[in-house]
């Protein structure tokens, strides 16, 4: 998401740069300290060293931008109170845990949420709070499709919060095959090896590992409907609205934000337990699949989510005054904005 909101403000004529590694794709200026990847940089032992140098990389220059917009954590925040003239906005993509809270309750920044949920599951702590801006997803790239195949489609990471063997579950009682994709972290290797695995049986219930952005798009086109029983309080999930985009129903327990994406009986069903998950499969043939599309093109777009954040980006930079209208900001040569995004 951070590489869509980069696209779309440099579209709209904003001077963005964006502080990633140095393989990444983007229209915004870029500028890393690591040549690729570090989730993929196997060959390195202590990545946490590489994190926190290129946090301070990021940070060297802020006074040469009117905000900054961070999505790294708190590195960054807690790097803030060394160049707090500069406005800064942390998006917060995880929840606050004992180890975090002592750089929240010290932070004198902005920040948003990404859920009205994970807003309301916050503790007292520092900074001030500018508003909710939900996720985006590039939905022109997600293939439409009306007609469906048979089986039901677990996605997401293979662990015990994520449910995959909740869904197993629901497949067996709604009769329907089953089919999961998902990273399997060292940390769930356990849980996969002793839980999952079993569960597997290449025909009822087919595991295709880690799914790649065209794997999983085909995945979600022809899925009778993507199942998530989730057994935590996920402040968004992006890959309900990847299914919705496709046009392809879900039906979520109702934890965390699922209930801000999906839209019960209309783009698929917000159900509490097993038995009313596996009861909504019956229901599926009520949900029109247009009707998904159109609902995540509304609410979950990158240019909504663009719009949103210029709504906040204004309201930090200008607190006393009201936002203009976005249109505005975007047609103005006096209203561009240099951001940098660490």
């Amino acid at each position: 998401m951070v590489h869509l909101l980069c696209h779309e403000l440099v579209k709209q004529g904003h001077d963005v740069t964006l502080c990633a590694s140095g393989d990444s794709r983007t229209s915004a200026n870029l500028k890393s300290f690591f040549p690729r990847s570090l989730r993929t940089a196997d060959d390195i032992a202590d990545k946490h060293a590489y994190s926190r140098q290129h946090a301070i990389l990021s940070m060297r220059e802020a006074r040469s931008y009117d905000i900054v917009h961070n999505h790294a954590g708190e590195e960054v925040m807690a790097l803030h109170s060394l160049v707090t003239d500069v406005p800064i906005l942390t998006t917060m993509h995880c929840l606050i845990t004992a180890d975090t809270k002592p750089v929240w309750d010290r932070y004198q920044g902005h920040y948003n949420t990404i859920s009205r949920a994970q807003r309301r599951a916050m503790p007292n702590t520092g900074g001030s709070f500018a508003g909710v801006v939900h996720n985006a997803i590039d939905v022109p790239s997600f293939p439409f499709q009306r007609d469906k195949d048979d089986y039901l489609l677990f996605l997401s990471r293979i662990s015990p919060e994520k449910g995959p063997h909740i869904a197993v579950e629901v497949a067996r009682r709604a009769g329907r095959p089953l089919i999961i994709a998902g990273k399997v972290d060292p940390f769930d290797a356990v849980f996969y090896r002793d839980i999952v695995e079993p569960l597997i049986d290449g025909s009822r219930v087919r595991f295709m590992g880690e799914a790649d952005a065209q794997m999983k798009r085909e995945l979600y086109r022809s899925a009778a409907a993507l199942l998530m029983p989730i057994t935590w309080d996920e402040p968004f999930g992006l890959v309900l609205a990847e299914a919705l985009a496709c046009g392809t129903p879900v039906i979520t327990f109702d934890r965390g934000a699922a209930p801000e994406i999906v839209s019960h009986g209309h783009t698929g069903f917000v159900v509490g337990n097993v038995d009313q998950m596996a009861g909504a499969v019956r229901l599926l043939p009520e949900i029109d699949p247009e009707a998904c599309r159109a609902h995540v093109a509304r609410h979950f777009d990158g240019p909504v989510m663009a719009a949103n954040y210029l709504r906040l980006y204004e309201s930090v930079l200008k607190p006393t005054a009201h936002p203009a209208p976005v249109a505005n900001m975007a047609q103005s040569a006096d209203s561009r904005a240099s951001a940098r995004l660490a």
